[in-house]
């Protein structure tokens, strides 16, 4: 029995195969070349959208957010390495139609047009929002950390200077000491070594010194948090999402098909005060009048929580247990029952707190009115349940009836807290590990907000393939 045997490479073809034989009829490229024609790159704001009538011809913008959408989804996001795919990449040549633009003008290209990028993924979600693959009942918010380039070596904070300064002066006594000891010694050739060698060590220490006291007055000046060279923009991460240096990602996922509705990029460390930015933007996109969003206790700040629900996004967040009570085992705020129309708290013991005081400022737009009762606190037999000073105080905000508000909503629907781990681990998981992306490659946070615009959309692409296959996908995009 012989094997198989292919074509000589050396043997002329009478009739050559066609790049087209090679693209089957579920390709996706089939689907990214139809949903590219379809968009209008004036409107969403690419550079070189129109061609000039003089001048050397350049590459259609068309031609290189088609060559981006393959490589993000394919998890080929290099300029260098997109350049090789045009080279020997079929489905690449199929798509691009044999033009090889070289690495420059690819990386240029993702630079030029990092604002655009965002549209392009909002037109995707309007494709599939007429698909119907969007519930748009209820999302999924939620955000994480991703890695800058910009290492935690060259990353200051207040704190961290501080703290590397004395460490210096530290260093910088000891070996003071150590040369002054050499110094003491009797001269010879190992002695002499020996002191050029901490010399050189104390003039490196000198320099870098100097280096983190231009770092400290730097952040005075600016009023920063924190100092990152290479990357201006990133910032210091929390310890527990082990990425060092990085941008906080932010995420609406709707939880029918766990599709991302909106996606945004940010500097700041925590979640607090993103969720109302996240949220109403995605209902909008969405195209419906209200929504409910489920978030973890991370998002749990009033202004942002009465902000969304103002924007027509109703937040469902679990209460964080904080403060004293909480930690030392002693009645917990929601014990206590809140009269509106007497304006007093009823406390487990059936006493009444009444207001104490005027409202006091927390922070921009948020007032609290404090309540407590000595006289009844000092007879009641449940004080040592209830506080370990003299009295129970209680806070109340001034708009805490959208707490409560979501409370209830929480009550009603206790299923959703599920939901929203399940729902929001996919497109994270699919992205950091599927996708490979556990790092940017750019730089500032325009251009990575830019990249991430690619990501999203290459996960929800994806995703509809899976869900409704290329040719309906294609029909969408041509209707």
């Amino acid at each position: 029995m012989r094997y198989m045997t292919g074509t000589p490479r050396a043997q002329s073809l009478l009739l050559p195969e066609r790049v087209e034989d090679y693209v089957g009829a579920n390709n996706p490229v089939r689907f990214i070349d139809a949903f590219v024609a379809g968009l209008d790159l004036a409107a969403a704001g690419f550079a070189r959208a129109k061609p000039k009538s003089t001048g050397r011809p350049g590459y259609d913008p068309a031609d290189l957010l088609k060559l981006y959408i393959y490589g993000y989804l394919n998890r080929v996001r290099s300029s260098r390495r997109l350049q090789a795919e045009t080279h020997r990449n079929l489905e690449v040549i199929w798509l691009m139609r044999h033009l090889k633009p070289d690495f420059k003008t690819i990386a240029d290209f993702r630079k030029d047009n990092r604002l655009a990028f965002r549209e392009i993924f909002r037109q995707f979600v309007r494709l599939c929002r007429d698909l119907d693959l969007f519930g748009r009942e209820l999302l999924a918010v939620d955000g994480t950390r991703i890695k800058a380039v910009n290492n935690s070596g060259k990353n200051f904070t207040k704190a961290s200077l501080k703290r590397d300064l004395a460490l210096i002066d530290k260093r910088l006594d000891h070996y003071l000491s150590a040369l002054n000891n050499a110094d003491a010694e009797d001269d010879n050739r190992a002695s002499d070594m020996v002191k050029n060698d901490i010399r050189q060590k104390i003039e490196a220490m000198k320099a870098r010194r100097e280096r983190l006291i231009g770092h400290q007055e730097e952040l005075e000046e600016t009023g920063a948090d924190q100092l990152s060279l290479t990357d201006p923009d990133a910032r210091a991460m929390d310890r527990n999402t082990r990425v060092g240096v990085g941008y906080n990602i932010q995420i609406a996922v709707d939880v029918k098909h766990k599709l991302i509705a909106e996606q945004q990029v940010h500097s700041k460390v925590s979640d607090l005060g993103l969720l109302a930015k996240t949220a109403i933007s995605a209902r909008k996109l969405l195209g419906v009048e209200r929504i409910d969003v489920v978030a973890d206790k991370g998002y749990f700040a009033i202004e942002d929580i009465a902000a969304s629900e103002a924007g027509n996004a109703f937040p469902i967040i679990p209460r964080p247990r904080r403060g004293a009570a909480a930690s030392k085992g002693l009645f917990v705020k929601e014990r206590f029952q809140y009269d509106g129309t007497a304006d007093h708290y009823t406390c487990p013991g059936g006493q009444n707190l009444p207001p104490n005081g005027k409202k006091q400022y927390v922070r921009d737009g948020v007032f609290e009115q404090k309540y407590r009762n000595y006289r009844a606190c000092k007879q009641c037999r449940l004080k040592p349940r209830r506080t370990g000073s003299e009295a129970r105080t209680v806070s109340r905000y001034e708009n805490e009836e959208v707490l409560e508000r979501m409370a209830e909503r929480l009550v009603a629907r206790p299923e959703v807290l599920g939901q929203r781990r399940e729902t929001v681990e996919h497109p994270f998981g699919s992205i950091k590990q599927w996708m490979g992306q556990g790092a940017f490659l750019t730089r500032r946070l325009e251009n990575v907000r830019g990249e991430f615009s690619l990501t999203a959309l290459a996960y929800n692409i994806r995703r509809a393939i899976t869900l409704v296959g290329v040719p309906t996908l294609i029909q969408a995009a041509r209707t």
